[in-house]
């Protein structure tokens, strides 16, 4: 009975973990590493490729949903546990997609780099902060979108194919040395989509299999 109390408040606690780092790396990490990568690893299309990993997510996602949802309506399909799984997986890259969209307008964040319409940005001219509600293409740094997105698929198939940990692991550790070889985020950005990721999955999961309970 124990079991639902002891869930929630470690959930809590890695809320608040996520918080803390995120807030940390901002206020301690940010500058330099970014000061760092940009003048030793920026530009090696190694990096760069990384950052691809998480291209086709959405959009596999979103097909994934659409085949699932016509097998179910017209062939009388019924998801079993690899099913399930396959549907947790694209929820739950879809439902973190959108709210890393609404966090970055909310946040207005610059980015490491100049990339769109000379955009202020800490290597370009030295602009750092927030800007709640800037609406513009060059304040959506925070949270990293990559992370976000890599780390929901991950979280999913931690729990779901556990054999496999290593290797949903280590895609997640891959994006997040693309991102930071190529300057394309902020350390803060990544831990924070790291963790929102990691909770839009673990929500999913929840609301797909407590249900089945």
């Amino acid at each position: 009975m124990d079991r639902p109390r002891n869930s929630t408040q470690r959930n809590r606690a890695i809320l608040v973990a996520g918080l803390g780092l995120s807030a940390l790396a901002i206020v301690f990490v940010d500058r330099p590493a970014s000061s760092w990568s940009h003048a030793h690893l920026r530009g090696i299309a190694f990096f760069d490729a990384l950052t691809h990993i998480i291209d086709p997510l959405r959009w596999g996602a979103i097909l994934g949903l659409i085949v699932a949802g016509l097998a179910a309506a017209c062939g009388g399909w019924r998801p079993g546990e690899k099913g399930m799984t396959l549907i947790a997986a694209c929820l739950a890259i879809i439902v973190s997609y959108e709210i890393k969209e609404g966090l970055k307008y909310a946040c207005g964040r610059t980015w490491p780099e100049t990339w769109v319409a000379n955009n202020p940005s800490w290597i370009g001219n030295g602009s750092f902060g927030f800007h709640p509600f800037h609406g513009r293409e060059g304040w959506f740094s925070f949270p990293s979108g990559h992370m976000t997105q890599i780390t929901a698929l991950v979280t999913v198939l931690w729990h779901r194919i556990r054999p496999l940990r290593w290797v949903w692991a280590t895609l997640a550790l891959l994006v997040a040395i693309g991102l930071f070889g190529s300057d394309y985020h902020f350390v803060g950005d990544m831990v924070a989509g790291t963790f929102l990721g990691a909770a839009c999955a673990k929500g999913v999961l929840a609301l797909l299999f407590r249900a089945r309970e």
